[in-house]
């Protein structure tokens, strides 16, 4: 078995090059790797696509990531909330991209890339006005 134990927080983050997409764990603040996320942006890393559960609060941990200007996009179930203000003003400004996915989606689109899968498909929306002009498929 590979051994991928690391020494410090710098040697975990060290291979996350400009460009990478980066999946933080945790539920808002809680759960968050913020010693990671710290390392990250010492690191340097720009231009990274997040995937998250949210787009972070206050001024910590992930939203200092993005505060640092280092997240081009972010995938994500609930990016706004009370405490989001650095968010908001990135994305008002321009200066994030943002995709909303449903949190099972988000957790079934998880799942799949862990897996090698190149794609998945999800009842989310048939039938709605958010489905129209998109492809639909019936499988059994």
């Amino acid at each position: 078995m590979i051994d991928k134990t690391c020494t410090s927080l710098a040697a975990a983050v060290a291979g996350i090059h400009d460009g990478a997409t980066v999946m933080i764990g945790g539920f808002g603040t809680a759960g968050m790797p913020s010693a990671l996320i710290d390392a990250l942006i010492d690191q340097g890393a720009k231009d990274l696509t997040i995937v998250n559960n949210n787009a972070g609060n206050g001024d910590t941990g992930l939203a200092a990531l993005l505060k640092a200007r280092r997240v081009r996009r972010i995938i994500c179930s609930f990016p706004r909330q009370a405490d989001s203000y650095v968010f908001d003003a990135l994305y008002r400004a321009g200066e994030i991209e943002l995709e909303v996915v449903p949190q099972g989606n988000l957790a079934c689109r998880i799942e799949a890339a862990g897996a090698g899968l190149g794609a998945i498909y999800a009842p989310t929306g048939y039938g709605t006005l958010l489905a129209e002009g998109k492809e639909t498929r019936r499988i059994d």
